[in-house]
């Protein structure tokens, strides 16, 4: 499984930030401009190509950090 810190930079890609953004796990995903449903898109075909694992929207909105999204490989 991956860091915490690995998965960051997943996201990172996952998301298509057009700026250099500081994320962290502690990140609050509502902070972020470019947190919409094209970007939680990217983060659902991240979790299919990455890590063989189906999540959803609804999976997506319980999540408050970039953490919380994290804690859903396990």
């Amino acid at each position: 499984m991956d860091t915490l810190q690995q998965f960051v930079e997943k996201f990172k890609s996952a998301v298509d930030f057009q700026d250099a953004v500081d994320l962290t796990g502690d990140t609050n995903l509502k902070a972020l401009a470019e947190w919409d449903s094209l970007a939680a898109l990217g983060v659902i075909i991240m979790f299919d190509m990455e890590y063989d694992k189906a999540i959803t929207g609804k999976d997506l909105v319980g999540c408050q950090l970039v953490s919380d999204v994290y804690k859903l490989i396990a």
